[in-house]
């Protein structure tokens, strides 16, 4: 079998609402072999993945798919389900998948769902392999294919804290996005909306408290002139003035770098000079300047403190083993690390314990080796600190937290300044006020971790992550997200766009556009290109200032990646006509419409869809719009139109030359048609129709017909309002209409427009993508037949014709009309310009269908079109 595509379709897609993994799959010769016809491979495939049994398939009931594979399914079914479970093995909940025909034998477009996408991708290729393994008879190594799949789990996903932070914010309906795969960098919500962490570290966290936390010395400052307990010490340069420091402190004493964390440098219970001197060295490794205080009696506290509230407590214990009178040391601590809780790291619940030189020190000050058997029940230290990053355990304190202590950690938090703080607090417990106890605050922490909070060794875990997203969304029923329009059809996307924008923005919003051209934040370009895909939706809801975002959505996009968001709050649909068949397996319009379609059913709940009612396909799709409905129609008399007006849905049309807005008895309205210069008086009614839409879509996100009103006159067709899409410009005698019509449909519409356009001759400069199909090739180059009296073909992007192809059959075509125009292929686009330019006189219409339209403009710029030969200037009227 072999692999054509493969990839993560990450948002609402042509196959699902929700995140998928796409594969193309060529099965080759296993076409002629489904598994009927594969001796024993119900048995051999439950023996390797028992849980199997549990997948319904199309059947509906449990074992349902393997009594596929008993009557005989395909080996790209098979893969499906074998890359489902793979996924359920190593700890990801997924079950929808499906298994799809394509129109080439033998390949297959198997779509399955994934919950981290790196292991998805994982998923596919393992079950491959493993299912032409199963299909050709060969031995299958198991439990390689799961280890595989471990690392390639253990590389990507999010640590314990940020994991549980996620979660929580899922639980909300709050939107999030990895902003890098090397860390726990997530922004939360979108836009201006958005809040942003890395780890356990806000966008609130401030900078002067996360230093203070940084440097243990300046927080035993602040914390010893507020009065909370501190042990006592001194910052050391070198051994000699640690030496001093112990015979003013007195033995025993901690000693730790100034700066950092996890426990690292730090040595505890030192008596004696000659430890002392092994302490400061393994300490002075980590930062030139060493604490040296004093050892305070009392087990290791955490109190951790969320938007100043205490919210779970912890006693936890340096790595250790318990004897059972007959092992080794160094065997307990090999049992200890099976525990399948722990892990490399922050990876797992728990750390597997490394036994490095304090290890070894800790042990011989217990008059212990690695061969000694520890008696039962005695208790062996293996760490000098707590960390459960070097292994330490964790017990649930939360409920046994004394009503002073709390303030004590709350107060800290207030002082040092941190939205999150983890407090360690050295004490006998937390049961009585620590003025009453042997107890001191050693030090605080910035960006705490959250695992021994989650799932303790021992206790009641606590949702820490619950906290953190309440403190970042206050209001409950806050979800982050800011409105979304996807603007979606075969044609007028980036006019309708670009319209709708320009509505927000007048209204007072800052906007967020992306587009075929360029993505805009607040009309200031930021990037330009084709952006009509889900990495533009990705760039604009990341922007922190973004307070509506209006994404053109298209198919290629779709098919290829999925939407850019999960849901949207106004999805447009313009229409649906023929353009770019055949490609990714979309041949024919209905199939198109599907695609088209994953806009409107991403819609949210309660948002809305807004249709042409003119065109079938989009009536017809209202069946999978999933919020209200406005319909927009050219035609006011529309059947459908006027039962949903009656029902009290809101329709915007044409009513008497006026662009109107219709629910139940109500009639409003918002402009004269001639009023909107988009619409060139009426004429260009493929504008009207984006009007329209634009108005439906600026209504549905609570503008008023006068903000619609106020926008629809601004509006104009320009280079700089719209540039590529239907400017017409007046150059010195002649015009020029510039746009971007590549497609029959498109070039149906504009002919409607250019034909209203006085001119003594028409001249035309025009290409067309090669991945249309021929027949579309053709039909192109007959409309411009007939539209134009001169036509300058050049060529575009190829996309996989040989050069020259394209613009042959769009010659071919014009020259098949009778009394053709004339036609000349120049291949290069600024050359056919320049060509066209050269050609055209006063009183001539000159349109360009062209891509570069900056280097156009330029090129007109000081140009002066000389009359028509044969014609006296003198005879001209003034």
């Amino acid at each position: 079998m072999n692999i054509l595509e493969h990839r993560a379709l990450r948002g609402p897609n042509y196959y699902s609402r929700y995140p998928a993994i796409f594969l193309r799959l060529d099965i080759g010769n296993l076409e002629e072999k489904p598994s009927d016809l594969v001796p024993g491979i119900v048995e051999r495939i439950t023996a390797l993945l028992p849980t199997l049994q549990e997948h319904r398939c199309s059947v509906g009931r449990p074992g349902g798919f393997l009594e596929r594979l008993e009557r005989g399914t395909w080996a790209g079914h098979v893969v499906e389900h074998v890359a489902i479970e793979l996924q359920n093995l190593i700890g990801f909940s997924v079950g929808y998948g499906k298994t799809i025909d394509s129109y080439d034998t033998g390949i297959y477009n198997v779509v399955y769902r994934y919950r981290d996408e790196a292991c998805g991708l994982a998923a596919g290729v393992e079950a491959v392999d493993l299912v032409e393994r199963l299909f050709a008879g060969e031995a299958i190594d198991m439990p390689a294919i799961i280890d595989r799949l471990k690392q390639v789990r253990d590389a990507h996903m999010l640590g314990p804290s940020t994991a549980a932070i996620v979660a929580a914010a899922n639980q909300r309906g709050i939107p999030h996005t990895r902003l890098s795969e090397d860390n726990s960098y997530i922004q939360f919500g979108q836009g201006h909306r958005q809040q942003r962490i890395q780890a356990t570290v806000t966008s609130h966290t401030d900078l002067i408290g996360f230093g203070i936390a940084d440097d243990k010395e300046w927080t035993k400052q602040v914390l010893g002139d507020a009065g909370i307990p501190v042990p006592r010490g001194r910052v050391c340069g070198s051994f000699d003035e640690a030496l001093d420091a112990v015979r003013d402190i007195g033995y025993p004493v901690a000693v730790k770098p100034v700066i950092g964390n996890h426990g690292r440098g730090v040595s505890t219970n030192i008596e004696d000079d000659p430890s002392l001197r092994e302490a400061f060295d393994i300490a002075a490794h980590r930062h030139p300047s060493v604490i040296v205080e004093q050892s305070i009696r009392g087990e290791d506290h955490r109190l951790l403190v969320i938007d100043n509230k205490l919210v779970a407590a912890a006693r936890r214990r340096p790595a250790h083993v318990v004897g059972d009178g007959v092992a080794t040391l160094q065997a307990l601590v090999d049992e200890e690390n099976r525990d399948p809780r722990r892990g490399i790291g922050h990876e797992n619940l728990l750390t597997q314990i490394q036994l490095d030189e304090q290890s070894l020190r800790l042990i011989g000050q217990q008059d212990l080796t690695l061969q000694s058997v520890i008696p039962a029940g005695q208790m062996v230290f293996l760490k000098p600190t707590a960390n459960l990053s070097t292994g330490g355990t964790a017990t649930d304190m939360t409920d046994d937290v004394h009503p002073d202590v709390r303030y004590m950690a709350e107060r800290i938090a207030r002082l040092v300044g941190l939205d999150i703080i983890g407090i360690d607090l050295l004490a006998e417990t937390l049961t009585r006020p620590l003025e009453k106890q042997s107890a001191a605050v050693v030090e605080v922490n910035a960006g705490p971790g959250f695992r021994m909070h989650l799932s303790p060794t021992h206790g009641e875990g606590r949702d820490v992550g619950r906290p953190v997203i309440d403190m970042l969304f206050p209001d409950s029923e806050a979800t982050g997200r800011i409105p979304v329009v996807g603007v979606t059809g075969t044609n007028g996307k980036t006019t309708t766009v670009r319209l709708l924008s320009h509505l927000l923005r007048q209204s007072g919003r800052n906007v967020g556009m992306a587009c075929t051209g360029t993505i805009e934040v607040d009309n200031h370009v930021i990037l330009r290109g084709d952006y009509s895909g889900p990495q533009a939706a990705a760039i604009v809801l990341r922007e922190p200032t973004v307070e509506c975002a209006v994404l053109e959505v298209a198919r290629g996009g779709i098919m290829r990646r999925g939407l850019g968001f999960d849901e949207c709050d106004v999805g447009v649909l313009l229409n649906i006509a023929s353009d770019h068949l055949g490609e990714q397996d979309i041949h024919t319009l209905d199939e198109l419409a599907r695609c088209k379609l994953v806009v409107i059913d991403a819609v949210r709940q309660g948002g809305t869809a807004v249709l042409n009612a003119d065109d079938p396909r989009v009536l017809e799709g209202q069946e999978w719009a999933r919020g209200d409905i406005i319909f927009f129609t050219l035609d006011p008399d529309s059947r459908p139109v006027r039962r949903h007006v009656r029902e009290h849905g809101v329709a915007f049309t044409v009513h008497s030359e006026r662009i109107v807005m219709r629910q139940g008895h109500v009639e409003a309205e918002v402009i004269p048609v001639v009023d909107a210069p988009i619409t060139f008086e009426g004429h260009a009614r493929f504008n009207v129709a984006n009007a329209l839409a634009a108005s439906a879509a600026a209504y549905a996100l609570g503008l008023s017909i006068a903000d619609i009103q106020r926008g629809l006159q601004t509006f104009h067709p320009t280079p700089g309002q719209n540039p590529g899409r239907t400017n017409l410009i007046d150059a010195d005698g002649m015009k020029v209409l510039i746009d971007y019509g590549h497609n029959v449909p498109a070039l149906e519409a504009l002919s409607e427009l250019v034909g209203c356009i006085p001119a003594r001759r028409r001249i035309s400069v025009a290409s067309a993508p090669g991945n249309r199909r021929d027949e579309d090739l053709f039909t192109l180059g007959t409309l411009l037949a007939r539209m134009h009296d001169v036509v300058f073909i050049y060529e575009t992007d190829a996309r996989g014709r040989a050069p020259g192809d394209a613009a042959r059959l769009l010659r071919d075509g014009a020259q098949s009309v009778p009394d053709a125009c004339r036609v000349e292929i120049i291949m290069e686009e600024s050359r056919a310009v320049d060509r066209a330019l050269d050609e055209a006189s006063e009183g001539d219409l000159l349109v360009l269908l062209i891509d570069d339209v900056e280097g156009a403009i330029e090129r007109l710029k000081g140009r002066r079109f000389s009359p028509p030969a044969g014609t006296d200037p003198a005879d001209e009227s003034p």
